[in-house]
């Protein structure tokens, strides 16, 4: 077990306690709260943790302790389609600043993946007998076992490793096979780690190269304790963008503020806010109903609201995104003549927002702390599905 390992799992049981006390405190401050104080003095936008990443997530609210009551649909992002028509002297100064803020830019994807990563990666090595050349890895660089799978190579051990695709033209002296051992589907199996072994080993004959063998047992292992730390990291914030019953947003207009503001909408049925020189996703807007926003469902029908969703780790410098998509959130309120509330349908005010930041920059904290920067390729690997 290397010494980053050892780090990473000291760090992960102790930062799954301080969550779990940090949520007790919370929850007991806020009951203690609401006697004498408004009933939204201690609410917040919906913050949501996968527990367990295999199974359906639950994801409670700000409020409510690890394993409450599972809240509302899931969270989304939404921006109006016509530009906004918000007066400035309704925006606080930190309004303002963020607003003229540039956006972070996600880390480009060339920086990623320098080269293999033994500590989220199951990893085999191939030792061919003379230099080989990515075509005759074929099979391998288009094969599925169920994790997504990268193939490196390089020419000698001085040299850098360079990931391998159908088009790479060098001939290799070294070459690794690496399957990721945990997402947001779960832990790689003990089945996906033997069919991953199968893979490599029917390939090697055929280069021909020794294989190094690896251990199953301890990457079904390592791939369960990734997956727990990662579960006690993953959040999202959800601020909800409704209407007043019996009220509701047509599904044209919705679209309409929401493209004229940056949003686009993606297969996925949600509308996406891109980082305009990176193409980094910061944060989406999807239908407070289960129902996917599609084009047609949004010319024919209409949604009591929307909302705006903030995924934590999958974002560089996620509090300054989570001031973004206030604003955001603010504007498209203002813009369709809704409420801005929280999953449990309490109204946000400042006061509110501010200790939901809080929270964005101690999930971004936390997982700095255990070597997954937010927004950086190993966090888009792990937090991916």
């Amino acid at each position: 077990m290397t010494t980053l390992q050892l780090v990473l799992i000291a760090a992960g049981v102790a930062l799954v306690v301080a969550v779990i006390v940090y949520n007790r405190v919370v929850e007991a401050h806020w009951r203690r709260g609401t006697r004498g104080a408004p009933p939204h003095a201690e609410s917040a936008a919906e913050l949501r943790h996968a527990e367990p990443r295999h199974a359906e997530r639950i994801e409670p609210t700000l409020n409510i302790p690890r394993g409450g009551a599972s809240p509302a649909p899931p969270a989304t992002a939404t921006k109006p389609d016509r530009p906004l028509q918000v007066a400035d002297a309704g925006r606080g100064d930190d309004e303002q600043s963020a607003g003229h803020a540039a956006l972070p830019a996600h880390p480009p994807a060339a920086a990623a993946a320098a080269g293999p990563d033994a500590d989220i990666e199951c990893i085999i090595r191939l030792e061919p007998t003379q230099p080989i050349a990515a075509g005759l890895l074929a099979a391998g660089l288009h094969a599925r076992v169920g994790k997504p799978l990268r193939w490196f190579g390089r020419t000698d051990g001085s040299a850098a490793w360079e990931r391998l695709t159908s088009d790479s033209s060098g001939r290799y002296g070294e070459v690794v096979a690496c399957m990721l051992l945990a997402d947001r589907t779960g832990a790689a199996s003990r089945a996906q780690i033997d069919a991953f072994a199968r893979l490599v080993a029917e390939l090697a004959p055929g280069l021909p190269a020794a294989v190094v063998p690896l251990d199953p047992v301890r990457e079904a292992q390592r791939a369960e304790e990734l997956d727990r730390l990662c579960a006690d990291l993953d959040v999202q914030i959800g601020l909800t963008v409704q209407k007043h019953e019996p009220e509701t947003i047509q599904g044209t207009r919705l679209r309409g503020v929401a493209e004229a503001s940056g949003f686009r909408l993606a297969p996925g049925g949600r509308f996406e806010y891109v980082h305009e020189d990176t193409g980094a996703v910061l944060f989406t807007l999807q239908n407070v109903r289960p129902e996917p926003f599609t084009a047609d469902s949004l010319r024919l029908a209409a949604t009591p609201g929307a909302v705006l969703v903030l995924d934590v780790a999958r974002v560089a410098d996620p509090p300054r995104v989570f001031d973004q998509m206030k604003i955001a959130a603010k504007r498209l309120a203002t813009t369709l003549g809704a409420g801005l509330v929280d999953d449990n349908g309490r109204p946000l005010d400042d006061a509110a927002f501010a200790k939901v930041r809080e929270q964005v920059l101690t999930a971004s904290e936390a997982l700095a702390a255990v070597h997954i920067e937010p927004g950086s390729v190993r966090a888009l690997a792990l937090f991916a599905g």
